[in-house]
């Protein structure tokens, strides 16, 4: 039977965790919360109740200027500003953002797998598996991109 030390610990994180606040879960490594900002097409920051998360989305390799950068921050910025998003923490970068994989309502869209998918970006060099992903997802959406002519790979670039 536990103790009532134990049960003084237990009781407020079973609270937090059904409480409908963003929480981080450790042993899931997942955490939730509202987009406050869009910062770029591969960062955002999110409110999580008692404090806020710089997040990078994982697995991805925007361009840094030009129409298909503002085109991939109008995309996540539809996408995520405002709502509630379920991220699934990965690595913590060097400049302490949380690199993540971005899932927004229910059942929950991939935000980098949509911007790979919209041809909006690369998928980041390296196999899938560094970055979380089952099955190739984020190859599997280049190509698709890359075949359609999509985005990047069009052949006229946007004005």
């Amino acid at each position: 039977m536990a103790t009532r030390k134990q049960w003084a610990l237990v009781v407020p994180l079973c609270l937090l965790m059904f409480s409908g606040v963003g929480v981080f879960s450790a042993t899931a490594k997942v955490f939730s919360g509202k987009v406050t900002e869009v910062r770029s097409a591969e960062v955002i920051v999110v409110d999580y109740g008692p404090g806020q998360y710089v997040v990078r989305i994982v697995g991805i390799s925007p361009p840094r200027d030009g129409a298909f950068a503002a085109e991939a921050k109008k995309l996540v910025t539809d996408s995520v500003l405002g709502k509630t998003v379920r991220a699934r923490f990965l690595s913590e970068d060097a400049s302490g953002e949380m690199v993540s994989q971005v899932f927004v309502g229910e059942p929950g869209k991939d935000v980098g797998l949509e911007l790979v998918r919209a041809g909006l970006t690369e998928r980041q060099q390296g196999s899938d598996p560094d970055f979380g992903y089952k099955y190739d997802e984020l190859s599997r959406a280049e190509n698709e991109a890359r075949e359609a002519k999509r985005g990047l790979w069009a052949p006229v670039p946007p004005k």
